[in-house]
């Protein structure tokens, strides 16, 4: 994908995630037809809009870690066939990290999103 591309799924799909929040947060009567609807954004709806964002960059993140870790790890049994047990124990122990900070960014979002 060149740049062009890349930049228009990304705001594509912002667009979808943003919707949602203004949709919720119109005001006035649907049925009503020939008057205007005010749209408010509220502090709330941005909320749920970051807590998202920030839950799913931590699952790509984590996704992306392990799938390194996993590749690398296939590449390291390839060249020595001998260290399979210490590698594959190497990479279990690692994913485990890896997914253990996604886990901890997750529960940061709610934290941010019920407490904060």
């Amino acid at each position: 994908m060149n740049k062009f591309s890349r930049l228009f799924v990304f705001s594509f799909a912002l667009l979808i995630l943003f919707l949602p929040a203004v949709a919720i947060a119109q005001t006035g009567d649907a049925n009503t037809a020939g008057q205007t609807t005010t749209v408010a954004i509220s502090k709330t709806s941005l909320g749920y809009l970051g807590v998202g964002i920030g839950a799913g960059l931590a699952a790509i993140g984590a996704g992306i870690g392990i799938g390194l870790i996993g590749s690398r790890a296939i590449e390291a049994i390839a060249r020595q066939p001998q260290m399979l047990g210490d590698l594959r124990a190497l990479m279990f122990i690692a994913a485990a990290f890896v997914e253990g900070v996604a886990l901890i960014a997750l529960l940061v979002c709610l934290l941010c999103l019920f407490i904060g």
